[in-house]
């Protein structure tokens, strides 16, 4: 018999909330609007959370920290760059897709973060976009990929796997797994020396 997990009410919010914030954009989403769709009083949400605010940094925060979670494979990588650029690629398409509605609100929602919650979420995202160049100098140094601006290819590397929201499918024919080892080998064949 399968063992169902109730959801704290915190929970709950949270998830509507991120549904409701990919849907019509956290600015369009009032409380109002998200009690409704709970089913509740505007006015017990305050008794479960502070803002509006508070759910959107929760959001952004629980992602980030499941990017840098998953690298820990990429640092155990010891065959090379590319084998390690790889795994980095199939490491963050399954974060995407494990929840792409909560991935679109960390990819699209995170500028209206206020301070001192934005400059903390822009200095996670620089160290982490930091580790792809990182890969690719190593690469480069190593004569494992060609010379290329390593900004602009860890722009081009990550705005192609962070697009993967808009359309993978969980019961799609392909996998997370199979859906990053077919970007990495298109982005890779184009990054390594022949």
């Amino acid at each position: 018999m399968k063992t169902v997990v109730k959801k704290s009410r915190k929970q709950q919010i949270e998830e509507k909330a991120t549904t409701l914030f990919q849907s019509r954009g956290y600015a369009a989403t009032s409380m109002r609007n998200l009690a409704q769709d709970l089913g509740i009083e505007a006015a017990s949400l305050y008794s479960h959370i502070k803002s509006k605010e508070e759910i959107l940094q929760r959001i952004c925060f629980r992602m980030a920290e499941e990017f840098y979670s998953a690298w820990q494979e990429v640092d155990e990588e010891t065959s090379g760059n590319a084998a390690k650029m790889e795994k980095a690629m199939i490491a963050h398409v399954k974060v995407i897709t494990k929840d792409t509605n909560a991935s679109a609100v960390f990819f699209n929602e995170w500028r209206h973060l206020s301070e001192p919650h934005l400059s903390e979420f822009l200095a996670m995202r620089d160290d982490y976009e930091g580790r792809f160049k990182k890969i690719l100098r190593d690469g480069m140094a190593s004569g494992e990929f060609k010379l290329v601006d390593e900004k602009f290819m860890m722009l081009t590397i990550l705005s192609s796997l962070n697009w993967t929201h808009n359309w993978y499918k969980p019961d799609g024919s392909l996998s997370p797994e199979e859906v990053g080892k077919r970007l990495s080998g298109l982005l890779l064949n184009g990054l390594k020396k022949n």
